[in-house]
């Protein structure tokens, strides 16, 4: 009897385990090959839509930037407990002038964002509690607290009693 009911749970959690590994992928497929397709100084707005479709992200500074993100997981051994690994992570910045021309392109792969250097200095902030900026701030955060001036009222009423 123990046999059959150790059988019974092993074919259990074996058929529900599959030997597929789940891949999940997000943004455009096979940006690394279609970008190569892109010319700077020749390609423009439609070509770009056309080859990679609309952007992930846009920007407007002097110029349009636009983002295309691909991205893909799979999960991880067993040890991990299925967890999500990323094995592919591209993103290519695309720089187009006020006429619609591709003026700049930057294609960035997982390797290039690991060699990234990021800032580790901190903003401080830069008034102090007699500046102005405190000043107003604490008066605007006091009109909030009790916009009709009911609690100032009541404060000076007891002062005079």
């Amino acid at each position: 009897m123990n046999k059959l009911i150790y059988i019974i749970l092993i074919s259990l959690l074996l058929s529900n385990c599959s030997i597929k590994k789940v891949n999940k992928h997000h943004g455009v497929p096979f940006l690394e090959k279609k970008q190569t397709s892109l010319l700077v100084n020749t390609s423009n707005k439609n070509d770009i839509i056309n080859i990679l479709g609309s952007p992930s992200t846009k920007s407007k500074f002097d110029n349009d930037v636009w983002i295309y993100i691909e991205r893909k997981q799979t999960q991880s051994d067993l040890k991990n407990l299925g967890k999500m690994k990323i094995y592919k992570n591209d993103v290519l910045v695309l720089e187009i002038d006020e006429y619609g021309i591709l003026k700049k392109k930057k294609f960035y792969n997982q390797k290039d964002m690991n060699n990234l250097k990021i800032s580790k200095d901190m903003t401080g902030k830069k008034f102090k509690k007699n500046s102005f900026v405190y000043d107003f701030m604490s008066s605007l955060r006091q009109k909030i607290n009790d916009p009709l001036g009911v609690r100032a009222k009541k404060r000076e009423e007891i002062r005079q009693r």
